[in-house]
């Protein structure tokens, strides 16, 4: 599933073809990094949900410089000239507080490793901290322009060049639309949190408040919930959760916005933010049932938001686009089994 794929026009749209399959074997983050976890602790997919119901999950704070390198080695899905692309673990951060081990603080050892010497490396493209999937870098600073250049514009013409795959506890009203929000930080009880404003007015967009966009595909249901194609045409901190959220159909394993919908008599509803704080996500006993989780390793349930398709230019003009694909997490497959979310 990893790797490049040439498209045959340049327009934009949904890709039906991005090989998902809940029923096929998918690597975590490449086979190598997943023996890598597996050598600390992680169990293959194959063991039983109960010993072990996240297969290759990365648990920060477990891992060295050295280790932590080893693994982005692993996770390579393709190297073209100067360009490298990773299949990031969900839970790594891309940057951080000085001290901390991020992918940019390992950056010049994962180059030296990749053979690059000491060429300085870039991140052109990632997912965020809490999310998995691609992250595209750059040896070239040159290449990193362009493509940067090509990011903004393509932005600015609404046009998609990141696919995100996610599973939702709840499935959308419609199948397939556009999510509009005027989002802001705020800082809440010590933590930066995105708040949705109503109607936000001149003074709001320039103290911050940003009008954002996301399109929306519903791909499969089952057992209440949905695997869903999300692409950003915005660039906001967690702006995909946010959206989700107020779709009534949170990401599953959001412990952060999905306190914001509230249940009464099988009703959903938006809770007033003001008045809620971020908690584990509560997922009913059905949906345990058929994840075959207990309340408690539900509690640790991880992000199911995966970047898995970024769209480049060719190398000349008139070349046609090029993809860029990176396999499911297995703790990501195996719950598209569970669930029964099939994508022929």
């Amino acid at each position: 599933m990893g790797g490049w794929r040439v498209l045959g026009q340049a327009s934009g749209g949904w890709r039906r073809g991005l090989g998902i399959r809940a029923t096929s074997t998918a690597a975590g983050f490449g086979t190598k990094a997943r023996h890598q976890l597996q050598r600390r602790g992680a169990s293959k997919p194959s063991d039983p949900p109960g010993d072990q119901p996240f297969p290759g999950l990365l648990r920060p704070g477990t891992f060295s410089r050295e280790e932590l390198v080893d693994v982005l080695r692993a996770a390579v899905v393709d190297r073209k000239g100067p360009l490298v692309t990773l299949n990031k673990p969900q839970g790594l951060p891309v940057t951080g507080k000085p001290g901390e081990l991020t992918l940019l603080s390992v950056l010049p050892e994962l180059s030296r490793s990749l053979g690059l010497g000491e060429q300085e490396v870039q991140v052109v493209r990632a997912s965020g901290k809490e999310a998995s999937g691609l992250v595209l870098l750059s040896s070239c600073p040159q290449t990193a322009s362009r493509l940067q250049k090509f990011f903004t514009h393509s932005r600015r013409a609404r046009k998609p060049t990141a696919t995100y795959c996610a599973v939702t506890d709840g499935i959308p009203v419609t199948s397939e639309g556009k999510i509009q929000a005027a989002l802001k930080l705020e800082h809440i009880d010590g933590v930066n949190l995105v708040v949705p404003v109503q109607s936000p007015s001149r003074k709001d967009i320039m103290e911050g408040v940003k009008r954002t966009l996301s399109h929306f595909r519903v791909v499969a249901t089952g057992s209440g919930c949905a695997l869903v194609q999300l692409q950003p045409l915005t660039v906001f901190p967690s702006q995909l959760q946010a959206h989700m959220a107020l779709q009534l159909c949170p990401v599953l394993g959001d412990h952060t916005y999905s306190a914001r919908v509230g249940t009464v008599l099988g009703q959903r509803f938006l809770l007033p933010v003001e008045s809620t704080k971020p908690q584990r996500q509560v997922l009913d006993e059905a949906l345990l049932g058929r994840l075959c989780l207990t309340a408690s390793q539900a509690a640790r349930l991880p992000l199911h938001l995966h970047l898995h398709c970024l769209r480049l230019p060719g190398a000349r003009p008139r070349d046609p686009p090029i993809e860029l694909l990176a396999p499911l997490p297995s703790y990501f497959s195996r719950t598209l089994q569970c669930l029964g979310l099939h994508y022929q």
